[in-house]
């Protein structure tokens, strides 16, 4: 049975929280998670503070993270080229994550562009990454539905797809960033786009209720998706998409989920527990 690669993602969970959290706190809470064992952490974002408050400290948190005895590799969200020139300057860092919107309305509130000028931000920010030796993450963001009205079925995601792996793009997590994912559609996405770009490694980012969560990860992964993002204790939802966030998909429900199904995701039981009970601490209101 093939492994289930896990993004733990920190940095979604702490975007939306408004208690600051202390930068010390950050960081251990961090640098337990990186014991753990998962295959990326995200765990910071090099956006403007005044949009993400909590996280304007990355810099600051990064030189206290360590990293040398872990394989878990680090990711941080840009929203522009800008950022990216920043985020690219750092050799901890692996992956460069950028929100891309297939909602019109959600990329200009995200990143105050439209569609067009995101792809052109994406070919400017796939070629650094190209230069510097790090990895771009696109996250097709309302990628299973959206609630403003833009249009939107599986096949316009397929059409942006097709545009980003001509730029280039081999890694790209289908975001379900209010939650409105249904388990036929989420089907349908993965059972046709895993076979139609071979070289492309797909992912799933779901935001779900605690009573949607499953079908949801047993949709994707009976269609082939073996990479997954969640959060610890589900905390977390995306600022800038609605009033009421919807949180993440709770790390310790995909991992009960797999150990259900003796699916190897090749974690730390102990050093998972720690930073279970140490998410607690940190997202206290």
């Amino acid at each position: 049975m093939d492994k289930i690669l896990l993004t733990e993602c920190p940095r979604d969970a702490m975007q939306g929280w408004t208690r600051f959290i202390p930068t010390q706190q950050k960081a251990a809470y961090l640098n337990q998670l990186l014991k753990v064992g998962f295959n990326v952490l995200d765990f910071g974002s090099f956006v403007s503070p005044k949009a993400i408050p909590q996280l304007a400290d990355t810099k600051e948190v990064l030189p206290m993270l360590n990293l040398s005895d872990t394989n878990t590799e680090l990711l941080a969200i840009i929203a522009n080229t800008r950022g990216a020139n920043d985020a690219v300057a750092f050799d901890e860092i692996s992956y460069l994550g950028f929100p891309f919107s297939i909602s019109e309305t959600f990329q200009l509130r995200n990143t105050n562009k439209t569609i067009e000028e995101s792809l052109v931000q994406v070919s400017e920010i796939q070629n650094l990454c190209a230069k510097h030796g790090k990895k771009m993450m696109i996250y097709i963001s309302m990628g299973f539905g959206n609630p403003y009205g833009d249009p939107y079925n599986p096949e316009i995601a397929m059409t942006y797809v097709e545009q980003l792996v001509r730029l280039g793009i081999e890694n790209i997590a289908m975001s379900d960033t209010v939650g409105v994912a249904q388990p036929d559609v989420i089907t349908k996405m993965f059972s046709e786009l895993i076979p139609a770009f071979a070289n492309v490694k797909f992912g799933a980012h779901f935001h779900s209720s605690a009573t949607t969560w499953e079908e949801k990860v047993q949709s994707a992964y009976e269609a082939g998706c073996l990479r997954f993002d969640s959060a610890l204790r589900g905390v977390g939802g995306c600022p800038m998409a609605e009033d009421e966030l919807v949180g993440n998909l709770a790390t310790e429900n995909l991992v009960g989920w797999c150990k259900q199904r003796d699916i190897p995701i090749g974690l730390d039981n102990d050093a998972f527990n720690v930073a279970w009970e140490m998410a607690a601490q940190v997202f206290v209101k």
